[in-house]
C-alpha cells in the first residue's frame, strides 16, 4: 500500500468525549462517549479504511470505543501515554487540548507505528478490575490501621470506633474480593492451568500470579528480551562519548513490577535459583536494590519460558531459560 493511500487514526479519549484526527487528510471531529457517539465514530473511521488506529490508556475510560473498534475489525492499539508525550515533546508539541492530543496521537501512529496486539477479553478486563479493587483496598486499609495507630488522646474513643468500624468493613470487602478472583480464575480451564503452573515456582502467590494474568497476557508469547523491555526491568544504557552511566529501569507496566518486587523478594530467601542468584550479586558488590531488581528479570523471565513451554518448575529449566 502506498504512503498516500495509508491513512492513520489518533482517537484522544476523555471520559465525556471521543476527540479523532486522520493523517494525511487532516480530517478531525468529536463525538461522544456514549453507545450513540461510538456508533457514529465506527462509520466514520470505517470510511477511512485506516491502517492503524492509537489510542492512550485512559484508566478504562477507552475500553468501550477500544473493544467496538476491535470487534469491528479495525487495527487498533492502545499504547502508554508517557510514551506519546514524550514524542509530543519531541516534535516541539509541548501546548496540550484533546483536539491537539488527537493529532499527536495519529502522527504517532503514522511515524512510529507500533504493534497491535491482541486485546484483552471480558474476562480479562474482569481480572484486572478486581485486582485494581484489591489493590485501592489494600492502599485503604493500610492508611486507616495507619490512623488508628495514631490516635493517642484520651478522648478518641469515637474517632477509633470509626476507624475500627471501617477496617472490618474494608477487611470484609477485600475477602470478598480474594474469593471474586478465585471464582474468576477457576471458571476458565486456560486460566486455571496457567494460575497452578505459575504458583508452582517459589516465589509466586496468588497475587503475582493472577497478576500475571490480567494485566501481562503476552506472558509465554515474546522472547526474554521483549518481555522484560515490556514490563520494565530491562536495564537502559545512559552512556555517552566516554561516559558510562548507571543502568535504569524505565517505563514498562508498573502494576506488575509492584508485584514482581515482592515476589523476587520471597525469591530470594526460598526460591534456590534466584537465592543463589541474589547472593552471586550481593557478593560480586552489587547493592541490594540493583540485585534485587536483576533478581525481578530473571523471575520473570523464568515464569515466561514457564509458560511458553508449558513446564513445571524445575531449578534445571530455571537455570537454562533464565
Amino acid at each position: 500500500m502506498s504512503d498516500v493511500a495509508r491513512q492513520w487514526v489518533g482517537i484522544d479519549v476523555a471520559k465525556a468525549t471521543l476527540d479523532v484526527q486522520v493523517r494525511p487528510t487532516d480530517q478531525a471531529w468529536s463525538v461522544a462517549n456514549d453507545e450513540a457517539g461510538i456508533r457514529t465514530l465506527l462509520e466514520h473511521v470505517r470510511a477511512a479504511a485506516p491502517t492503524l488506529i492509537v489510542l492512550e490508556a485512559t484508566g478504562g475510560y477507552e475500553l468501550a470505543v477500544t473493544s467496538a473498534l476491535a470487534a469491528a475489525g479495525l487495527p487498533v492499539v492502545v499504547v502508554n501515554p508517557r510514551q506519546v508525550r514524550d514524542f509530543a515533546k519531541a516534535t516541539g508539541r509541548l501546548a496540550k487540548t484533546d483536539r491537539l492530543d488527537a493529532a499527536i496521537l495519529a502522527r504517532f501512529a503514522e511515524q512510529v507505528q507500533p504493534t497491535a496486539r491482541p486485546l484483552a477479553s471480558e474476562d480479562q478486563h474482569e481480572l484486572d478490575a478486581l485486582l485494581t479493587r484489591r489493590r485501592q483496598l489494600i492502599e485503604m486499609l493500610t492508611a486507616e490501621r495507619n490512623r488508628l495507630g495514631q490516635v493517642f488522646v484520651k478522648r478518641g474513643t469515637r474517632v477509633k470506633k470509626s476507624l475500627k468500624a471501617h477496617i472490618t468493613y474494608l477487611e470484609r470487602e477485600l475477602r470478598i474480593a480474594d474469593t471474586d478472583l478465585g471464582d474468576l480464575v477457576r471458571r476458565s480451564p486456560v486460566w486455571r492451568e496457567r494460575d497452578e503452573l505459575l504458583q508452582r515456582a517459589p516465589g509466586v502467590g496468588p497475587v503475582l500470579s493472577l497478576t500475571m494474568l490480567a494485566e501481562l497476557p503476552e506472558l509465554g508469547t515474546l522472547d526474554r528480551k521483549a518481555i522484560a523491555a515490556l514490563v520494565g526491568v530491562a536495564p537502559l544504557n545512559r552512556d555517552s562519548g566516554t561516559l558510562r552511566g548507571k543502568r535504569r529501569i524505565y517505563g514498562g507496566r508498573a502494576p506488575i513490577r509492584a508485584v514482581l518486587y515482592m515476589g523476587a523478594l520471597v525469591a530470594t530467601r526460598h526460591n534456590p535459583v534466584i537465592r543463589a542468584f541474589y547472593q552471586r550479586l550481593l557478593a560480586a558488590g552489587k547493592p541490594k536494590k540493583v540485585a534485587l531488581t536483576a533478581c525481578m528479570r530473571k523471575l520473570l523471565v523464568i515464569l515466561n519460558a514457564m509458560v511458553r513451554q508449558r513446564a513445571s518448575w524445575s531449578p534445571a529449566l530455571a537455570e537454562v531459560t533464565s
